[in-house]
């Protein structure tokens, strides 16, 4: 049923000053117009468009860019879905030094700080970064470079979701979990899996191998489901994959027993209502199934996929998602406190969260 909005937009500033986790983010998709505009002078490579309207093109099915792949951090369903996936593996392209990786993340740290974000879980693809195939290591190495300053700096604190790309093969899948579990680098947290299911069907199986792998060496769990997908995709997530989270998620509502399931194992769902809105996963944010997930009781944290292209920030697609369904205050604090409880942060980092998060509305009137 269709919610009423709320009769006030809770200000964007109460929502920032919230400590608060953000677990459903693509590096790739947080790229400032200056950045890529840095990126392109040093690399002396030319603008695929007007610099006022670069991001518009992340919307267009003709984007033509070089050696591109077809991986995604926001899910289909729209038909500028494939467009916005090369306009990424452009943009990652213009990476091409460890200080270029390093300054990229430093900048994540910076805006995710700027909205007031503690803590965050990043997905990066490597089949993204062009410059650095078959040294996925390296580039891991000089991400987390950028984010230990940045750390250092008192910024948002990072983990990285290493991510792989739905229609890799086994054996790549397989082959890229063994690298990390031999190098083990640092800031990595998770293994991820991301891509249009849509076009790639059903892959739970295909890389039930590689997710083992990673559970037996530490590794979190992390997996792109329900999205383009019914919810056999998230189906597949926590039985073949050992998922403990679900990015999106959101066709999950249309499966009852799902729901329980979800519920039973404490499965929280990584959801990002603009983004499933602007790529047509859903034609407004009234048709969302944002809140009937949560009246069902299915543990849901709210996120940004990939802000930078779709125009957002947290605060502010929190902000909208109040005013659309009638989101009080105290359901914010509700997000924020189920956004550090799905995290891949260390103990000592969530418990630091939970105090901070406990103090500020203690203080805070709703």
């Amino acid at each position: 049923m269709p919610y009423s909005p709320a009769t006030a937009r809770i200000d964007e500033e109460a929502i920032r000053a919230l400590p608060k986790a953000e677990v459903h983010v693509h590096l790739e998709g947080t790229f400032s117009l200056l950045d890529l505009l840095t990126l392109a002078k040093e690399n002396a490579v030319a603008l695929p468009g007007p610099a006022a309207t670069l991001f518009d093109i992340s919307t267009h099915t003709g984007f033509d860019a070089p050696d591109v792949t077809t991986g995604g951090g926001a899910g289909a369903g729209s038909a500028g879905l494939s467009g916005f996936l090369r306009f990424l593996d452009w943009q990652c392209g213009l990476v091409r030094t460890p200080a270029q990786a390093a300054r990229v993340a430093y900048a994540f740290a910076a805006r995710q700080s700027a909205s007031g974000i503690r803590y965050s879980d990043v997905i990066v693809n490597p089949t993204h970064w062009n410059a650095w195939r078959g040294r996925d290591l390296a580039l891991f190495d000089a991400l987390a470079a950028g984010f230990d300053e940045a750390d250092q700096d008192g910024l948002c604190r990072v983990g990285m979701a290493y991510s792989l790309l739905r229609n890799q093969s086994a054996a790549e899948a397989e082959a890229a979990v063994a690298g990390l579990v031999s190098a083990r680098p640092r800031r990595v947290v998770a293994l991820s899996v991301d891509g249009d299911e849509k076009v790639t069907g059903r892959t739970g199986e295909k890389f039930q191998h590689a997710f083992a792998a990673a559970a037996r060496a530490g590794l979190r769990r992390t997996v792109h489901a329900g999205e383009s997908s019914g919810p056999e995709g998230v189906w597949d997530a926590i039985d073949l994959l050992q998922a403990e989270r679900i990015d999106h998620g959101v066709r999950a509502i249309e499966d009852p027993a799902l729901i329980e399931r979800l519920i039973a194992d404490d499965i929280s769902l990584g959801v990002c209502p603009r983004s499933n809105v602007t790529l047509g996963i859903y034609p407004s944010w009234e048709q969302h199934p944002l809140r009937r997930l949560l009246d069902a009781g299915v543990p849901v944290t709210l996120n940004t996929d990939d802000p930078a292209p779709l125009g957002s920030t947290l605060e502010s697609d929190w902000a909208v998602a109040a005013e659309q369904f009638g989101f009080t205050y105290d359901d914010l604090v509700g997000f924020a406190a189920r956004s550090i409880e799905a995290s891949f942060a260390d103990a000592d980092t969530k418990a630091a969260l939970r105090a901070d998060l406990a103090e500020h509305t203690a203080v805070v009137p709703a």
